[in-house]
């Protein structure tokens, strides 16, 4: 095979080796979520089982997502207020639930958002998870436990302790939400006033104490652990760990917990495929980011291949209080959805977002974690939700996004249709050249370098790059990641839909066939899903379409395309394959118009190259020669140049040597 056959085979080898690797297991059939009442941590170790009277509140419902094994607060006398915050134009976005054990955010039931499967019950955010978000811990993962006086007044909650419970240290909260409903990310932000005041004898030390930003479980089954994960932003430098952070690997043993020190903490909190939770300091100061992860139930998901949600916290400024002295801090919170257009305008700060440009985005965008393919997902977010808002939202609203993709792709095949429209001239001249190859081959089938030099030069004589046939298939490649990873994280697509998809987000799944056996990688059930079977048939049709080139192996590499293709999407959300299946019936179309044009002619150069002038194939392909040459024992073609220095070479003589 030559180079162009290696590089397809090796990208077949890497994108069918990507999706063994993350292809998600199919959810079992209704039943049990589990054999017993025992519990694991992330490294598989059991853990005694938890009675009724140790469980978080509604932990022990049927069917819904949470935390397993988790430290907890006592429900008995808990008392709650809620507030629910408003969008300019005042419709209901978020209900915040505050809870008396531990002086936070309880729940945040999302309002606009329905959980998978369901049209009725909301997303439930921090749902099930050991403390409320803002609760104080003792170091890491270790809640406290305190009781707050709830006091709801002029929107706002007051949350104070009794100090006698804290060596003397009387915590007083203040939570109201975000105002300015014309601010970026509104209705989901509130501020948090934290106030310490020491009514003991002795000195507190602030550092050794920690906020909590709350706990992050997957969504649906399908949702991979890479999708989510515990975060924090340091001087600028961002990380992200999920919740494979913690598991046993083949070169590593289990973490039981993430622990960080941070020069200058910026933010920190946990996220999801779609949702996030962000603490946000007023002042940046040094601080301690700690992580765990924990065995959570989703509905739907498989007891051999659990689920893992993740929580984590930092650890206040190093502040030391002495007897009765006080200190107030300031955090800005977001509990919401990652929506990218929000977000890269969330500075929290007026004047940092005056000073922003058009191109430039708020450091908490780091959070959609896009990964290698930033730029290209960050483009294509953006390009995706002016089309909806601008021309499909006012003319076809119940189907505005998956116009909205169409209208994408259409877009991007018509900026990359010059590339193509020569792709397919050179493949077309490529195969006028066949004739002509296959004599070579059969001339120097006994000498591989003389065939590769011979093909340089008859590349060179008519004037042909060999390449040209393969820079759309590799401009793609960024392209289609870039756009992958961007509708991963679209929760803009969550329940939208169309044609006969439901959501977008989802696979359009019309059909399960229980299988009595079971398939790799899918199991007992066999989903129908109709959009990656179109996907995978209008490839084979551009693919028929294509002039052939190369020899037969070649072609059949490329047929195995749809095939790799479609095993390779099946399972992902119908919006990647509504993308690629317009992109290829567009090829199509496109290919179409180009058959009708006329046939590209195969002439020779009309000039002869300057003397000595050769391509850096041709001079490869004589140096490997020059190479077989020697090794065969045979003289070199050119002489080697003599550098010993001879005595009758003219020139100045050199004077003795004298002295010692």
């Amino acid at each position: 095979m030559d180079r162009k056959a290696w590089i397809i085979l090796t990208v077949c080898g890497i994108l069918l080796a990507v999706n063994f690797y993350f292809k998600p297991t199919p959810p079992p059939p209704a039943g049990p979520a589990a054999k017993d009442n025992k519990e694991q941590t992330p490294d598989g170790t059991p853990t005694a089982p938890a009675t009724e009277a140790s469980k978080p509140a509604g932990q022990g419902a049927t069917g819904s997502a949470g935390l397993i094994t988790e430290p907890h607060i006592e429900s008995v006398g808990e008392n709650t207020e809620g507030l629910t915050s408003t969008d300019a134009k005042g419709q209901d976005i978020v209900e915040f639930t505050f809870t008396s054990h531990g002086g936070g955010i309880k729940t945040a039931e999302l309002l606009n958002q329905f959980a998978v499967g369901s049209h009725t019950q909301n997303v439930l955010l921090n749902k099930n998870a050991p403390a409320p978000i803002g609760a104080i811990f003792r170091g890491p993962d270790e809640p406290l436990g305190l009781y707050y006086t709830l006091v709801e007044k002029n929107g706002n909650i007051y949350c104070q302790n009794n100090p006698d419970h804290l060596s003397g240290l009387q915590i007083t909260k203040l939570w109201s939400l975000e105002q300015d409903k014309s601010q970026p990310g509104a209705p989901w932000r509130l501020n948090l006033k934290l106030t310490f005041l020491n009514k003991g004898q002795g000195t507190v030390d602030l550092a050794k104490y920690s906020l909590f930003t709350g706990s992050a479980t997957p969504l649906h089954p399908r949702e991979w652990e890479n999708q989510g994960g515990i975060f924090f932003l340091d001087d600028g430098s961002f990380t992200n760990k999920d919740s494979n952070w913690f598991k046993k690997g083949f070169f590593s043993k289990a973490k039981p917990l993430f622990l960080e020190s941070v020069g200058e903490l910026e933010f920190a909190g946990v996220s999801n495929q779609f949702f996030t939770t962000l603490i946000r300091p007023k002042n940046k100061y040094a601080s301690s980011v700690w992580g765990k992860s924990s065995k959570a139930e989703v509905p739907g998901s498989d007891p051999e291949s659990p689920k893992y949600s993740v929580r984590s916290g930092f650890s206040f400024p190093p502040e030391k209080l002495a007897p009765n002295e006080d200190t107030t801090l300031s955090y800005s919170i977001y509990i919401g959805p990652k929506h990218y257009t929000q977000l890269r305008h969330l500075y929290f700060n007026p004047e940092n977002a005056k000073d922003a440009g058009f191109f430039s985005s708020a450091p908490v965008s780091e959070v959609m974690n896009y990964g290698w393919f930033a730029p290209v997902s960050v483009t294509l977010s953006r390009l995706l939700n002016w089309l909806h808002d601008t021309a499909f939202s006012k003319t076809a609203n119940k189907w505005a996004w998956g116009l909205s993709i169409i209208a994408l792709t259409i877009i991007i095949r018509i900026c990359i249709w010059p590339l193509h429209n020569k792709s397919t001239r050179t493949m077309k001249r490529m195969s006028k050249l066949q004739p002509i190859m296959k004599d070579l081959r059969e001339k120097h089938k006994d000498n591989p370098n003389k065939l590769n030099q011979e093909t340089m030069k008859l590349y060179k004589e008519y004037k042909i790059n060999p390449m040209g046939g393969c820079l759309p298939m590799f401009l793609q490649i960024p392209i289609f990641f870039g756009y992958y990873r961007m509708l991963q994280y679209a929760v803009e697509l969550r329940g939208q839909p169309f044609l006969w998809v439901d959501d977008l987000s989802m696979p359009d799944t019309l059909h399960i066939i229980e299988l009595p056996f079971s398939l790799p990688l899918l199991g007992d059930q066999l989903p129908i899903n109709v959009l990656p079977i179109l996907m995978a048939v209008t490839m084979v049709l551009q693919m028929k379409m294509t002039p052939k080139t190369g020899d037969k192996m070649q072609q059949r590499i490329m047929m195995f395309m749809p095939l790799m293709f479609f095993f390779f999407c099946y399972n992902f959300a119908s919006a990647l394959a509504l993308y690629w299946t317009t992109q290829n019936i567009f090829s199509i179309g496109q290919t179409w118009f180009t058959n009708r044009l006329p046939e590209p002619e195969l002439t020779k150069r009309s000039k002869p190259g300057k003397p000595g002038k050769k391509s850096f194939m041709e001079r490869m392909a004589e140096r490997a020669e020059e190479m077989q040459r020697q090794k065969d024992g045979g003289a070199p073609a050119k002489p080697m140049r003599n550098a010993t220095p001879s005595d009758k070479t003219p020139g100045k003589k050199r004077k003795p040597k004298t002295g010692g």
